[in-house]
C-alpha cells in the first residue's frame, strides 16, 4: 500500500532540483513525525527488509479472527514508516483498515490521512482526506481520495504546489488524475493553475510522465517580440523514439518572416554518441524587405539573387571510442547562404562568425604521446568577404607528439606534422614539419633552470608552376607579377632546417609580512628567458596556416611568435620579467599579483610574413599585468602593453567586479588595442585604433524579491552600442517573472535590433515565455555565481565550429 501511495502522489510534480529555493520559508505542509525514525535506505532496498509492527494492544476479533492492533500503532520496513491509531488486518483475506491519525513517510515524502482501507492480496487500496509533503524536492498538496488498483491509481480532487502552505502563491488543481506506474504516465482531467485564488490556465485533459522515463509530447514554447522577426513563436516537440535515441522538432513562426522547421536527432550507444541538427525555411520575407543588403556590389560577395527560398542549416557532431587510447570524432556544418548567421542569430557571435569549419578524424593519447589523423574544410559564412579569405583546407593532416623523461634531469621528445593543403582560390601543397628536442629540467625549492635544444626541419612540395605561384602571391598580397617574382617561386620543393636553443631560469624569494592585521606570504619571482635561432630566408615559403601571435605576457616565453610552421622566427633575444604576489596565509588566496616583462632584441629579427615589418634591434613593448582581490567582494584586473618606439600603448585592459551580499554583481571592463599595421604619417588617423570598447553589466537586488539587470556594451571606435540590456526580475519562494528588453547589433552594417522578452515561471512546474536566463547569463558575467568559477554552461548562446548556436537539452 505505502509503495503505491509514494508513487502516486508526487506524480504530477516537476523536478525542481535546479531552482532557487532560498526565499522559501521552512514550513512543511506535513511536519516531521516525532515518533518516526529517520528514513534508512531507499525504495530499491525495501523488498529485502523485514517488517516490524508494534503497538500498545494486540488482539483477535470477529468471526474471521482479524488481527487488531491499537494504541500508537507503528509499522517499519526499510525507509518506510506507517503509524495509526488502529490497524485491522486479516492474514487470510488480506483485507485491512487503518483508522485515525494515519501517518506515512519514506525517503521521498510524508503523508497524513484520516482513513485507509483495502486488500493487500489484491493490491487494492482507498485512502481518504490526504495531505502530503515531498522531502527530496519541493512540493506539497492533498487529495480528497486516492484509489489504487495494482499499478493503476486515481487521485480525486488533487492539488500540488511548491509554495509553503501559508503562502499559496500558486497551485495546480485537478478534479481527477489517473496514474499507471507500469506505463510511467498519468492523465489529468479538468486541471487548473491558480495564481493566488485566481485561475489563470484551464486544461481539460493532459498527459504527463510519473517517472524518469522520457515521453513524446510538447515542451514549453519560447515566445519573443523583435523588430526583425515580429512576434516569434517556437514550439519544441519531443519524440521519444527509443531508450538510446530521440528526436526533437522545432517548428517556429515569425510574423514578419514566415515559418521555419528545425529538427534534432540524438543517439547514444556504449562506445559513443552523436547529434544531427537541421533548419529549413522554405520562404523568408526578410531578404525582400532589405534587398540592397544582399545584392549590393560594394560587399565582398554580392549575391546574384535574393536568398529568400529554401534557407537552411545543417550540423552533425559524433564521437566513437575505439579503445582506451583512441577515439574518432566529427563536426560537420553547412549553411545555405553567407547571410544566414546574420539573419538567424540573435547574438554578436552570429555576425562575428565568418566561416564554418567541418572536420573528421581519429585521435589518440597515451602517457607519453598523442597523435591524430584528421581532415577539415571551411565554408564562407560572411557576405562581406570572399572565398579568398578562407583558411586552407587540410586534406588530410597527420600529427604526432612524443615527450618522455629519460632521467629526472633529462627529457627528450619530438613533434611531427604532415599536411596536404587545398583551397578553392589558391594553389595548395604538402608540408612536413619535424621538431625533435632535448631538455634538462633542473629545479630546486627556490630556483629552476631549464635549458632546451631543438632542431626544426620543414619541407614543402608545392602545386603549380612558378608563374601560377607568383600570380597567387600577387592576388593574396598585392603588387605585380615580375620576372624576379617568378624566379623567386621557381622551385616547387623547399626545405628549412635550423637549431633552436633556449634557456628558462628563475628564482623564488618569499617572506612573511603583515598588512592591516593580516599575515601574508610575499613572493618575489625574477625570471629570464634567452632564445637563439639563426636566420633562414623564408620569404619564398608559402603561408598556409600561419599568422602572427598577439603580443602578450605569454609571448615573452615562446620560441616562435608565429602560430603555424610556415614561419620560424630568427632570434637572439633575452626576456627579463618579474612577478610578485601577496598570498593570504589565513585562507591561501592570492590577494595581489603583479608582473612586468620586456624582451631585449640583440639583433634584428628579419623573418616576416608578407607585408609585415621586421623587428629591429632594441627593446620590445613592456607588458604589465596585475590582479587585486582586497576582499571577497572586490576583484580588479589590468593589463597594459606600452611600446617605447612611439611612446604609446599597444593594448590596455581593465576589469573590475563587485559582488553584492544577496547575490548581485557589477562588472566593469574596458579594452583598447592599437592597430598593429598602422603606419604613423602614412595611414589615415582613423585607422590607428583597432578597437576601443567598454562593457558595464550588473544584477542589482533591490530587496529579497525584486532585482534589476542591465548591460551597456559600447564601441568608442564605431560610436555606437553593441548590446544594451535592461530588465526587471521579481522572485518569490515559488514564483518568478522576468521582463527583459534587449537591443543588439544585428548585422555587419551596424543596424540594431530590439527584442522584448518575458518569462513567467512556476517553480517546480515549468515556465512560459522566452528563455531569458540564457541571454542574461551570456551578457552578465556572474548572473549565475557558478559561472565565475566553472566553465561557462553549455546553454550559453555561442556558435560551435559547425556554426550552430547551442541550446539546452530538450529532455530537461
Amino acid at each position: 500500500m505505502s509503495l503505491c501511495i509514494a508513487l502516486a502522489l508526487p506524480a504530477h510534480a516537476a523536478d525542481g532540483d535546479e531552482e532557487n529555493w532560498g526565499l522559501c520559508p521552512i514550513v512543511d505542509a506535513v511536519p516531521a513525525f516525532d515518533d518516526a525514525p529517520p528514513p534508512m535506505g531507499d525504495m530499491g532496498q525495501r523488498a529485502l527488509e523485514p517488517t516490524d509492527i508494534a503497538g500498545g494492544q494486540l488482539e483477535r476479533a470477529g468471526a474471521d479472527q482479524d488481527l487488531v492492533i491499537q494504541d500508537n500503532v507503528r509499522l517499519n520496513r526499510g525507509d518506510q514508516f506507517l503509524g495509526t491509531d488502529k490497524l485491522t488486518y486479516n492474514e487470510i483475506s488480506g483485507n485491512y483498515s487503518a483508522i485515525g491519525n494515519v501517518r506515512y513517510q519514506d525517503s521521498g515524502m510524508r503523508i497524513v490521512a484520516e482513513r485507509a482501507e483495502g486488500n493487500q492480496n489484491a493490491d487494492q487500496h482507498r485512502i481518504e482526506d490526504v495531505q502530503y509533503q515531498l522531502t527530496e524536492r519541493r512540493g506539497n498538496g492533498g487529495a480528497d481520495r486516492i484509489e489504487l488498483d495494482g499499478a493503476k491509481g486515481h487521485l480525486i480532487g488533487s492539488t500540488y504546489s511548491t509554495c509553503a502552505p501559508n503562502q499559496r502563491a500558486w497551485e495546480l488543481r485537478a478534479s481527477r488524475i489517473d496514474i499507471d506506474t507500469e506505463e510511467g504516465q498519468g492523465v489529468a482531467r479538468n486541471a487548473t493553475v491558480r495564481i493566488g485564488k485566481v485561475p489563470v490556465l484551464y486544461v481539460p485533459w493532459f498527459m504527463f510522465p510519473v517517472d524518469d522515463r522520457r515521453r513524446t509530447g510538447l515542451l514549453y514554447p519560447q515566445i519573443s517580440l523583435s523588430d526583425r522577426n515580429g512576434f516569434d513563436w517556437r514550439q519544441p516537440i519531443y519524440l521519444n523514439l527509443a531508450p538510446n535515441y530521440d528526436a526533437t522538432l522545432y517548428p517556429r513562426y515569425m510574423v514578419k518572416r514566415g515559418g521555419v522547421l528545425g529538427a534534432e536527432f540524438r543517439w547514444l550507444y556504449p562506445n559513443g554518441r552523436g547529434e544531427v541538427f537541421g533548419n529549413w525555411m522554405p520562404d523568408d520575407k526578410l531578404p525582400g524587405d532589405e534587398p540592397e543588403r544582399y545584392l549590393a556590389p560594394e560587399v565582398g560577395t554580392p549575391m546574384a539573387s535574393l536568398p529568400d527560398k529554401n534557407r537552411g542549416q545543417f550540423a552533425l557532431t559524433a564521437t566513437h571510442n575505439i579503445n582506451s587510447s583512441w577515439y574518432a570524432n566529427t563536426n560537420l556544418g553547412w549553411v545555405s547562404d553567407t547571410h544566414y548567421f546574420e539573419d538567424f542569430s540573435s547574438s554578436l557571435y552570429g555576425i562575428s562568425n565568418y566561416s564554418i569549419r567541418s572536420d573528421a578524424g581519429v585521435y589518440g593519447r597515451g602517457r607519453w604521446w598523442e597523435a591524430s589523423l584528421m581532415a577539415d574544410h571551411y565554408q564562407l559564412a560572411d557576405y562581406t568577404l570572399t572565398d579568398a579569405n578562407l583558411a586552407f583546407d587540410r586534406l588530410p593532416r597527420a600529427f604526432a607528439r612524443w615527450a618522455q623523461p629519460m632521467q629526472p634531469w633529462l627529457e627528450t621528445g619530438v613533434d611531427g606534422e604532415a599536411v596536404r593543403f587545398d583551397h578553392t582560390e589558391f594553389l595548395g601543397g604538402t608540408r612536413l614539419d619535424i621538431k625533435p628536442y632535448v631538455a634538462m629540467p633542473l629545479e630546486g625549492a627556490s630556483w629552476f633552470l631549464r635549458p632546451k635544444l631543438a632542431w626544426r626541419y620543414t619541407a614543402y612540395q608545392l602545386e603549380g608552376n612558378a608563374t601560377e605561384r607568383a600570380n597567387d602571391f600577387v592576388r593574396r598580397y598585392g603588387g605585380a607579377v615580375t620576372p624576379e617574382l617568378i624566379e623567386r617561386f621557381s622551385d616547387s620543393s623547399k626545405t628549412r632546417s635550423l637549431p633552436i636553443a633556449s634557456l628558462d631560469a628563475g628564482l623564488y624569494f618569499d617572506r612573511t609580512t603583515h598588512f592591516r592585521g593580516t599575515q601574508y606570504l610575499h613572493t618575489l619571482e625574477p625570471r629570464i628567458y634567452y632564445l637563439n635561432a639563426p636566420y633562414r630566408n623564408q620569404d619564398d615559403f608559402p603561408v598556409f596556416d600561419t599568422g602572427t601571435m598577439t603580443f602578450s605576457w605569454g609571448q615573452l616565453f615562446r620560441d616562435n611568435r608565429y602560430t603555424g610552421a610556415d614561419r620560424q622566427m630568427d632570434a637572439n633575444q633575452l626576456t627579463a620579467a618579474l612577478t610578485t604576489r601577496f598570498i593570504s596565509e589565513e585562507d591561501g588566496r592570492e590577494r595581489l599579483a603583479a608582473s612586468i616583462g620586456q624582451i631585449e632584441y640583440f639583433d634584428d629579427s628579419r623573418v616576416t610574413l608578407p607585408g609585415e615589418t621586421p623587428i629591429a634591434q632594441g627593446k620590445s613593448a613592456w607588458v604589465a599585468d596585475a590582479s587585486l582581490m582586497p576582499n571577497d567582494r572586490w576583484t580588479f584586473g589590468a593589463t597594459y602593453i606600452w611600446n617605447p618606439k612611439y611612446r604609446g600603448e599597444d593594448f590596455t585592459s581593465f576589469r573590475a567586479r563587485y559582488m553584492f551580499p544577496r547575490g548581485g554583481i557589477v562588472n566593469l571592463g574596458y579594452r583598447y588595442r592599437r592597430n598593429a599595421a598602422f603606419r604613423e604619417g602614412i595611414d589615415p588617423p582613423e585607422n590607428k585604433d583597432q578597437l576601443e570598447q567598454a562593457d558595464f553589466s550588473f544584477l542589482y537586488p533591490v530587496n529579497e524579491t525584486w532585482s534589476v539587470v542591465g548591460r551597456y556594451y559600447y564601441s568608442f571606435k564605431d560610436e555606437k552600442p553593441l548590446e544594451t540590456i535592461a530588465g526587471v526580475q521579481w522572485e518569490s519562494c515559488c514564483l518568478a517573472a522576468r521582463l527583459v528588453g534587449r537591443r543588439y547589433l544585428r548585422n555587419r552594417d551596424g543596424d540594431l535590433d530590439t527584442r522584448i522578452m518575458f518569462e513567467f515561471e512556476l517553480k517546480g512546474l515549468g515556465s512560459a515565455g522566452q528563455n531569458t536566463e540564457r541571454v542574461l547569463r551570456r551578457g552578465i558575467l556572474g548572473y549565475d555565481r557558478d559561472d565565475l568559477y566553472l566553465v561557462p554552461p553549455s546553454s550559453v548562446e555561442r556558435l560551435n565550429n559547425t556554426g550552430r548556436e547551442s541550446t539546452p537539452d530538450p529532455t530537461l
